[in-house]
């Protein structure tokens, strides 16, 4: 028969899984956004932002209960603690998705689909959010796996745009919008960051040991 923890980690689950839906959301509508220069899914993605900041307040509240009023030991202190981590990199995702709907509101930018694969980056960004937010719930470490090292295709796509942009800031008069463009670049290799950190927090859960914290070298290859 599950216990009240076991009952309680469970709806520590659900809301994790609940704010990973809407942060992964908010990525894909923000580029539909983007791609299709429509005001409406950027405002849908401004107002998500703050259902993302309530969920987040609420997997605190949720947390810091199972804290004091279960002891958890051991693997249950450790998800719980890295529950508490992970959250705040998904409020920044909620958050960095509704400054890019913003950039794309109030510049009413015209994509140019040549100059940057926004398409790549938010696609690979939103699947690494995924893979994060399973391998914690869970609690595999493949998909954390994954997640690292699908970061180094954002880190290239992200060099690539700067490269790009900077040729094509020779040629164009309009500084304005390739600074713009390259911002929202910049804002993606972010997300990308924070699902990396979320995918370790993981890892820390499951194995005891942080891959950055505590021992770089115990980071698992891709192929473990």
């Amino acid at each position: 028969m599950p216990s009240r923890l076991d009952d309680q980690l469970n709806t520590l689950h659900e809301a994790m899984q609940a704010i990973g839906a809407n942060c992964e959301t908010a990525i894909t509508t923000g580029i539909q956004a983007l791609l299709n220069g429509n005001e409406k899914d950027a405002q849908y993605v401004m107002g998500l932002e703050g259902e993302i900041r309530r969920q987040e307040r609420e997997i605190e509240n949720i947390c810091l209960k199972l804290l004091m009023q279960q002891q958890p030991v051991a693997r249950d202190l450790r998800e719980i603690s890295s529950a508490l981590k992970a959250v705040y990199d998904l409020e920044r995702i909620g958050n960095i998705s509704a400054d890019i709907a913003q950039i794309v509101k109030r510049e009413h930018l015209t994509y140019n689909t040549q100059l940057v694969d926004f398409k790549l980056l938010a696609d690979t960004t939103s699947q690494m959010v995924s893979k994060a937010i399973e391998a914690l719930v869970h609690k595999q470490q493949q998909p954390a796996i994954e997640v690292i090292h699908m970061d180094d295709q954002v880190d290239q796509a992200f060099v690539k745009a700067k490269q790009d942009l900077a040729s094509h800031f020779k040629q164009d008069t309009n500084v304005e919008y390739v600074l713009n463009v390259l911002m929202i670049a910049k804002y993606f290799e972010k997300i990308g960051d924070h699902a990396v950190q979320i995918a370790e927090w993981a890892l820390f859960s499951i194995t005891g040991v942080h891959p950055i914290h505590d021992d770089p070298s115990s980071l698992p290859s891709f192929d473990e």
